[in-house]
């Protein structure tokens, strides 16, 4: 589940292996760059740790990236 740390939304996720994984950052990218925003995150291997923060809007959490995170939780269903 999403949580809200210094102003980010956050979540960590744990894939079968890295091709699944980086899979996964592709499909978020995709829907990313759609929306116009762009995560910051970290991959190693199996795992990934999306944040989310509006920059433009002095690093807070906007609507714009709640439903960033809706869309991210719709590729895993």
């Amino acid at each position: 589940m999403w949580r809200e740390t210094d102003n980010k939304l956050v979540r960590e996720f744990r894939f079968k292996d890295f091709q699944e994984a980086f899979t996964f950052m592709v499909r978020v990218s995709l829907i990313a760059e759609k929306m116009n925003h762009h995560p910051a995150w970290f991959n190693v291997y199996n795992y990934v740790k999306v944040e989310l923060s509006t920059h433009d809007a002095g690093d807070i959490i906007t609507e714009k990236y709640r439903r960033l995170a809706l869309a991210i939780d719709e590729i895993l269903q």
